[in-house]
């Protein structure tokens, strides 16, 4: 029971767009022939236990892309969302660099 000198605690609207801790990554388009889904690969460094080197990993994410408008070399980011089919669990969430062909 609340008293007159409290106010019922209300959710910002910040805490209604966040739905949990969920990842973004940026990673450059490879494929994008299927519909509604590109292929973004995503670059990750980790340095090595022994000799301290940095190693290049690469990982390739199936990311939704509703209007089919990312092509092949853009820069984009992609963010974790619910599973949308077998194998599509992120989704587009911004273009951060557009590919110029010289």
């Amino acid at each position: 029971m609340t008293t007159a000198n409290e106010t019922p605690k209300t959710e910002t609207a910040t805490e209604k767009a966040t739905h949990g801790f969920r990842r973004k990554m940026v990673g450059k388009v490879v494929k994008d022939k299927m519909n509604k889904t590109v292929v973004v690969e995503v670059p990750k460094f980790s340095r090595d236990a022994l000799y301290g080197k940095y190693l290049q990993t690469r990982e390739r994410y199936k990311a939704h892309d509703e209007a089919n408008e990312y092509k092949v070399g853009d820069m984009v980011e992609i963010q974790e969302h619910r599973p949308i089919s077998r194998d599509k669990r992120f989704i587009v969430v911004r273009l951060v660099k557009k590919f110029v062909e010289e």
